[in-house]
C-alpha cells in the first residue's frame, strides 16, 4: 500500500497548528516545516508526533520545495496551518493513492470560513491553490516569493478531488491587515521591473475589488464579501505602491538635511 507524507508549512501558528496536525492523523508521516517560530509552534508539533524541519524563509516557492525534500513517502499531501483535512478528503486521498492508474497530481477544493459564515462566492469556493496531492518527484514549485506556481513532471492531466478541505484564513481583522501588508511586500518584488505609477496602482486595486465583488459574486456573501473584495483592493494597491517606492528610491526618501519647502 503506498504511503502518504503530509507537510504543513507554518510560522507562528500556535493557535492553529494543533488542529491542522490532528486533521492529518491518518497520514503515514506528518512534517511541519517551520521558519523559526517564536510562539511555540514547533513544540506543539513535536508534542503531537510531527517531525519538525526548520527552514529559513526565502519565499513560499523555496519553502515548499524544501518541504517536498523533507518528505520520505511516495505520495505527498500539502496543508497550510490554516487548513484542515476533512474525513471525506482523507478517504478520497486513500482511494486515489491506492489506485495505480491515478493521475500524478490532484487539485483539492477548499471551503473557506470567514466572519462567522462559510463563503460561497468571492472566488473563495471552490478555490484552489497549487495541486495539493501529488506523487513525489512529479511536481515542484517555482521560486516566486508569494503566489508561487507549480511545475508538473507528468504526462497525465491534473485530477480534481471531489471532497473539500476546510480553510480558516483569518482569526480577526488584524490578521486580514497583517496578511495584506506581508503579501503586498512579497508581491512587490515580482513587479518591480514594470512601468508603474500611482494611477496604475489605483487602477489595479480597483479592478481587483470589482473582480471579486461583482464578477465573482462577492456581493452575495454580504459584508464578508465586501471585506474580502476590500482586502484584495488593499493588497493589490499597496503591492504596486511598494514596488513604485523601490523604483523611486531616494527621491521618495526624506532629505538628510532641512531644505526649503516648496
Amino acid at each position: 500500500m503506498p504511503l502518504v507524507s503530509v507537510y504543513i508549512i507554518a510560522f507562528n501558528e500556535a493557535e492553529k497548528v494543533r488542529a491542522t496536525i490532528e486533521s492529518a492523523s491518518w497520514a503515514d508521516e506528518i512534517i511541519v516545516v517551520d521558519s523559526y517560530s517564536t510562539d511555540g509552534t514547533a513544540a506543539i508539533a513535536a508534542e503531537l508526533g510531527a517531525r519538525v524541519v526548520q527552514v529559513d524563509f526565502k519565499g513560499f516557492g523555496d519553502l515548499r520545495n524544501q518541504a517536498i525534500a523533507a518528505c520520505t513517502h511516495e505520495w505527498i499531501f500539502s496543508l497550510d496551518a490554516d487548513e484542515r483535512c476533512t474525513a471525506e478528503a482523507a478517504a478520497e486521498i486513500k482511494a486515489i493513492v491506492n489506485n495505480p492508474e491515478s493521475a500524478d497530481a490532484w487539485w483539492t477544493p477548499r471551503r473557506n470560513f470567514f466572519m462567522g459564515k462559510w463563503i460561497k462566492h468571492s472566488g473563495w469556493y471552490p478555490n484552489y491553490r497549487q495541486p495539493q496531492l501529488f506523487r513525489k518527484g512529479r511536481m515542484a514549485y517555482d521560486n516566486k516569493p508569494v503566489h508561487e506556481g507549480y511545475v508538473l513532471s507528468s504526462d497525465k492531466p491534473v485530477g480534481h478531488m471531489h471532497s473539500a478541505i476546510w480553510q480558516f484564513p483569518f482569526k480577526n481583522m488584524a490578521e486580514v491587515m497583517h496578511k495584506a501588508n506581508r503579501y503586498s511586500s512579497l508581491g512587490a518584488q515580482k513587479i518591480q521591473h514594470k512601468r508603474l505609477s500611482m494611477g496604475s496602482a489605483l487602477a489595479h486595486g480597483l479592478w481587483s475589488f470589482v473582480k471579486h465583488y461583482v464578477f465573482k459574486l462577492g456581493f452575495l456573501d454580504g459584508w464578508a464579501g465586501f471585506v474580502i473584495a476590500l482586502g484584495n483592493f488593499e493588497g493589490t494597491f499597496y503591492r504596486y505602491v511598494k514596488a513604485l517606492e523601490v523604483q523611486k528610491g531616494d527621491s521618495w526618501k526624506a532629505p538628510k538635511a532641512p531644505t526649503t519647502a516648496r
